[in-house]
């Protein structure tokens, strides 16, 4: 009887299996989950560290502007408060000798002569006010510092208007046409800031120890 051959079939996939095993050996392999996770971090973290770095290097600016600012007001409140200091006096004084003069008759009058050497309006410096706010440095000062700060600014403009309308009025009407018009204008306008210069002074003395106290904190605190 003929022998018979049949196939083997296992030596076919005894064959297959080390090839497919070679050739999975042969494929690249990717990134492990650790490595990927790491990069992450590590960028995350860059990205952290830098944008840290970048606001503290705005908040160090910021107080910078703000510490200037202050130096800034303080030395423009003692320049203004210098320049009304060298004048209140006299206004106060010269009121009273026009109300005395506007106060009596007309044949007293003659023998009654005011002592009035000029208006003498006082010229406030507001550079630092104008500076802080083109800048918005009042932004990153102390909230209660800035809103004494606008009402003094608000007071000394107030008061410098007076001057402008006063300073036109007499432009337009000379004291030599009409001496008496002459004195119940310049007694509106000093009537006005004889009011106003003692307020001023009071506030400049509050702000000054303001200033000082708030610089004296943000030195403390750095």
């Amino acid at each position: 009887m003929p022998d018979v051959h049949v196939p083997h079939l296992d030596e076919h996939e005894d064959a297959a299996e080390p090839a497919a095993a070679s050739a999975h050996s042969a494929q690249p392999r990717g990134p492990s989950f650790f490595k990927i996770a790491l990069e992450v971090a590590l960028i995350a973290t860059g990205v952290f560290l830098g944008m840290a770095g970048e606001q503290w290097r705005e908040h160090a600016r910021h107080n910078e502007m703000a510490d200037e600012s202050l130096r800034r007001f303080r030395a423009e409140i003692a320049t203004n408060r210098k320049a009304v200091d060298a004048v209140k006096d006299y206004h106060t004084r010269t009121k009273k000798g026009i109300d005395a003069y506007l106060a009596a008759d007309a044949a007293a009058r003659g023998r009654i002569k005011p002592d009035v050497l000029g208006l003498q309006p006082v010229s406030f410096e507001h550079t630092a006010w104008d500076l802080a706010l083109v800048t918005q440095s009042l932004a990153y000062i102390d909230s209660d510092l800035a809103f004494s700060l606008a009402r003094l600014y608000n007071l000394q403009q107030e008061y410098s208007q007076l001057s402008g309308a006063i300073l036109q009025a007499l432009y337009v009407r000379p004291p030599g046409e009409n001496l008496d018009v002459f004195f119940a204008a310049t007694q509106a306008y000093f009537g006005d800031v004889v009011l106003m210069e003692p307020r001023l002074v009071k506030m400049y003395d509050e702000l000054e120890r303001q200033i000082d106290r708030a610089l004296g904190e943000r030195s403390e605190r750095r």
